[in-house]
């Protein structure tokens, strides 16, 4: 959700600390500031809405400078975006600002404490009560204030903490949210986001749970819960800020949509040896589970229904896919002969985390799926498989999700090997299928030029619906919240057969029914829904197999995808409805990257 960054080093802050906040907006946020230690005191900037308000007010402050300093872009959890209500938060007494991702659910109890002893609040917020109670333990020891601190926190949180009485010191806290540190020479600098820091260092410490990072120009210390000194592993970034620029796009989606060949490419290459799937990080036995249980929220749960179908099909074993704010809650039955596969392109999703944690409890073994190495569910598996995607800046996922559904097949092919479920010739067949992805991946998007032109003509409905059965019924799901994330019109998907049951009470002349064709084991059945909507006086824009002549009579306009294996369909079918959302998006004038509301890493419940 919100991103936050800091630097302490011998350049002036203001600068460094800005530009880490511009490549964390991606994330999703109403409101911004820095604080730097002045000569004399903390000073702060503060702006609602974009970073670039925060940039206009820095320029107009010429006597803003500092070496050391925090910043913040916020999502609104507690209080409306305001100036008062953005990060930084400056303590009564002037000698700390901190800023926070996460919520602090027994602020309101630490609150009434503070306010006791006359401590008054300036924010409507949860964050405030940190730099307040921090300053209250504050007796002389920097660390040992914030140690106090933090054990007194309830629920989530990724701290950075200046403090006028110690120049040119930082100190960092995690639990259940995003930190890194980032190592310079002679600077160092904190963020909760890759992306904050790549420009300006490679090397970067992955905090844990429970610990706390003591930065200064001159070096960093990690100490853990109990405030002992230790060691950390340096990880070094293999890709460049290159990679989280437009690159001459005019928005990250539509990069990242014409990235999906290469992504597929790095994910599948270095997995296929002699025509076999093998995962060298992948130590696991399926012949010990008796089902499966997939978990993950919005894109990547629809992967995990991609994945569901996939499994079932080639091993034989029962796959439940559930989304993870529910699973969470509902006390499900599982133990140590399920395996629990969670999804995540963030790797740090919060109702993610908490359903994992729920399976584990339960005995389940768990593998994850995802894109960030380091993250908290990478390292909370049991085992993970990365999908190297490289980094992904909209908050629309496109190359994140078609990565997710291509490692699942894989999954899904190298276990059914294991369990010898899938004869040699077919699971040659499916490897091969699998390899040519990436080059019909490139198809698809060559195919659909006339994307822009549909995106045209249909960009008024207010609301539509998409259709499918089977496979095409889980990229439904995607198509229409891909449509309804980024260009905020009303969007539902159905299992097609599901019509008559309701639905096609709100057909109506006009109305858009986006029908996708390409499980064409069912296409005769999903051909009869097109013509039923379209008694209605609905209009059709149908996705279909090159080839397929049949449903040319039938819908109004068809996009086209290569033709494919039906349980990899998914994987190509589901291009044509990013460019489509894209282009909708654009002729409506919504803000692409950033759709309100949303945020790419919801690390917050």
């Amino acid at each position: 959700m919100c991103g936050i960054t800091g630097y302490t080093g011998f350049n002036q802050a203001g600068p460094i600390l800005l530009d880490g906040l511009k490549r964390l907006e991606y994330r999703g946020y109403d409101s911004a500031g820095i604080a730097v230690q002045g000569e004399e005191e903390i000073m702060m900037l503060k702006a609602t809405g974009k970073v670039s308000h925060l940039v206009d007010k820095y320029n107009d402050t010429p006597d803003f400078k500092g070496v050391c300093g925090i910043g913040h872009t916020r999502w609104a959890t507690h209080g409306i975006p305001s100036d008062t209500n953005a990060h930084p938060h400056l303590s009564a007494d002037g000698k700390f600002a901190v800023v926070h991702n996460g919520i602090i659910e027994n602020f309101a109890e630490i609150r009434a404490e503070l306010e006791k002893y006359g401590i008054e609040f300036k924010s409507e917020t949860d964050t405030e009560v940190i730099v307040q109670l921090l300053a209250h333990n504050y007796k002389g020891n920097f660390k040992m204030a914030l140690m106090k601190t933090i054990a007194k926190l309830e629920g989530s949180y990724a701290i950075g903490v200046i403090s006028a009485d110690h120049p040119g010191t930082i100190f960092c806290a995690r639990l259940s949210s995003p930190l890194i540190i980032g190592l310079g020479l002679e600077e160092n600098y904190f963020a909760s986001d890759i992306t904050a820091l790549v420009s300006n260092t490679k090397d970067v410490i992955d905090m844990d749970d429970g610990e706390v990072a003591e930065l200064t120009p001159e070096g960093v210390k990690i100490y853990d819960h109990a405030g002992r000194e230790i060691n950390k592993a340096v990880r070094h970034i293999t890709w460049d800020i290159a990679s989280a620029e437009k690159s001459g796009y005019e928005h990250f989606m539509m990069k990242e949509i014409m990235e999906q060949p290469q992504a597929l490419k790095a994910t599948i290459e270095p997995r296929v040896k002699d025509e076999e799937i093998v995962f060298d990080e992948l130590k696991l036995d399926m012949k010990k589970f008796n089902r499966v249980h997939i978990t993950a929220c919005g894109s990547a749960y629809h992967a995990g229904c991609v994945g569901r179908g996939i499994i079932e099909a080639l091993c034989r074993i029962p796959v439940e896919a559930e989304v993870a704010s529910e699973l969470r809650y509902r006390d499900p039955i599982m133990d140590d002969k399920t395996l629990v596969i969670v999804i995540s392109q963030s790797g740090e999703t919060a109702d993610t985390i908490a359903a994992m944690k729920e399976c584990k409890y339960k005995g389940a073994t768990v593998l994850a799926i995802v894109n960030v190495v380091g993250s908290s569910i990478a390292k909370l598996a049991d085992h993970c498989l990365y999908t190297w995607a490289g980094p992904e800046i909209a908050v629309a996922t496109t190359k994140g999700y078609t990565t997710q559904v291509v490692l699942l097949a894989m999954f899904a092919v190298w276990a059914a090997g294991e369990l010898k479920t899938i004869s040699h010739g077919a699971y040659t067949s499916m490897v091969k299928d699998i390899m040519r992805l990436p080059e019909r991946a490139q198809r698809a998007l060559d195919l659909n030029s006339r994307v822009m032109k549909m995106a045209d003509k249909y960009y008024d409905n207010q609301s539509l619906f998409f259709i499918g059965r089977n496979m095409d019924y889980a990229v439904a799901l995607e198509g229409s919240l891909k449509l309804k994330e980024i260009s905020y019109l009303h969007s539902e998907a159905y299992a097609a057969g599901e019509l008559k049951h309701g639905t096609i009470a709100l057909i109506e002349p006009g109305r858009l029914v986006v029908a996708l064709c390409c499980y064409e084991k069912l296409l005769d059945k999903t051909i009869s829904n097109i013509q039923q909507v379209k008694a209605r006086g609905a209009r059709v824009l149908a996705v279909a197999h090159e080839g397929n002549r049949a449903i040319v009579t039938e819908a109004d306009d068809v996009l086209f995808v290569p033709v494919t294996d039906p349980l990899l369909v998914p994987v190509i079918e589901i291009i044509p409805m990013q460019l489509f959302a894209y282009y909708v998006a654009k002729k409506n004038g919504c803000d692409i990257d950033k759709p309100k509301n949303l945020a790419k890493s919801v690390t917050v419940e």
